[in-house]
């Protein structure tokens, strides 16, 4: 019997890899991340504010937008509260304000609760009678806004009472709330588990001025503010969360 001769290419063993560290939400957002960067470090160009959207109290420019993956990928979000119900005690929704990466308006909404208003707390909210006029209603703006948010990284500051105001839960792998994070804290020479507000924060660390004068605030501006805020710890923040196992 002929020797049977086989010859057989032997292809290479590839080794396995490591089993990728983190939630794999927030992977595929820093992979997304990571590419719309290069285009962020190029000159960006001019931005444009949302159609009918209001300029923050501070009467600064619209910082310039990102490209519009980056813009798509994350935003900020403030809202401003009325009291509503006996002694006006109970918060609802009057304005919400969503910005860009770039601090381009996305949303700028005065909204209508559905419960009378019985204390505008202008003094804070910046919010007046008769912008209740022209407000969108609860049930419209709160389908509008959830719009917008699906599916993006949201910034804010104390940003549980801004979800609570539009009785929504976001994804917590997708949500960012600069007064609950130690790297800014300790980049403004705060103690890291201190709550801060965000008008302090923006002092030390963005050496500006926010929620000034006896006007109220300005949500456009606070959005902005926490958005910039943000920016300042980025890369060590979204480090450590893709190597923290705690997030889903």
């Amino acid at each position: 019997m002929s020797d049977l001769i086989l010859n057989v290419h032997a292809a290479p063993v590839a080794r396995p890899r490591p089993a990728p560290r983190g939630n794999r939400k927030h992977r595929r957002f820093l992979q997304r991340r990571r590419a719309e960067r290069r285009g962020l470090r190029r000159d960006p160009g001019p931005s444009r504010a949302a159609a009918g959207s209001e300029t923050g109290g501070s009467g600064s420019p619209v910082p310039a937008a990102p490209p519009s993956g980056a813009a798509e990928a994350v935003v900020a979000i403030d809202c401003e509260m009325v009291g509503t119900g006996p002694g006006g005690r109970r918060s609802a929704l009057a304005r919400c304000s969503i910005v860009g990466y770039g601090g381009d308006v996305l949303y700028d909404r005065y909204v209508r609760p559905a419960a009378p208003v019985v204390d505008f707390r202008t003094r804070w909210s910046g919010v007046r009678r008769h912008h209740m006029a022209r407000a969108v209603p609860f049930v419209a703006a709160r389908k509008e806004i959830l719009r917008i948010l699906a599916g993006k990284l949201v910034v804010g500051h104390a940003i549980c009472n801004d979800f609570k105001a539009l009785k929504y839960f976001h994804p917590q792998a997708l949500t960012r709330d600069t007064s609950k994070m130690p790297l800014l804290n300790r980049k403004g020479g705060f103690p890291e588990n201190a709550t801060v507000s965000l008008k302090r924060l923006a002092k030390e660390l963005l050496h500006k001025d926010i929620q000034v004068g006896k006007s109220g605030h300005s949500s456009v501006e606070d959005a902005r503010t926490t958005m910039e805020l943000y920016k300042v710890v980025e890369v060590e923040w979204e480090q450590h969360l893709l190597l923290s196992p705690k997030q889903e």
